[in-house]
Order: structure tokens, then C-alpha cells, then sequence
């Protein structure tokens, strides 16, 4: 149980650092999106993807603590 365990936890932190990362870049290339744009449409929809991306991350935050607390709720 302990190598299963050590599986996920080693796979889950391999997830959320691979959405961490694409986060950061797809954050930053809608910030300069939204600094270049000139159409107040495309401002707009730079800040719901800027939204997008956050909530995104959140979640894949939020489901990785869920997996801890699901795989340390299984008895040793």
C-alpha cells in the first residue's frame, strides 16, 4: 500500500506542477495580450481568459489536496 501511495503522491505532484507551469505561461501571454489589445472586445476577453486561467489553477490545487485527503483516509 505504501508503493501505491508513494505512486500517487510522486503523479499528482508531477500534474499539478505540468498546470502550474502551463498556468504561469498562459497567464502571462494573456496579461501581455491584454496590455497590446487594442479593441476593448479583445481586453475584455483577455481578462475572462486571465479569469479562466486562475480558476483553473485553483482547481488543479484544490484536487490535489483532495487526493492527499482521500489517499491518507485509507487504512495503512
Amino acid at each position: 500500500m505504501d508503493q501505491l501511495r508513494h505512486v500517487i503522491e510522486i503523479w499528482t505532484g508531477y500534474g499539478q506542477s505540468l498546470a502550474g507551469s502551463i498556468g504561469a505561461l498562459a497567464f502571462v501571454i494573456a496579461f501581455i495580450w491584454k496590455m497590446v489589445a487594442v479593441e476593448p472586445r479583445s481586453v475584455l476577453e483577455a481578462k475572462r481568459w486571465i479569469g479562466r486561467i486562475v480558476f483553473g489553477t485553483i482547481g488543479v490545487e484544490m484536487a490535489g489536496i483532495l487526493v492527499r485527503v482521500l489517499v491518507d483516509s485509507v487504512p495503512h
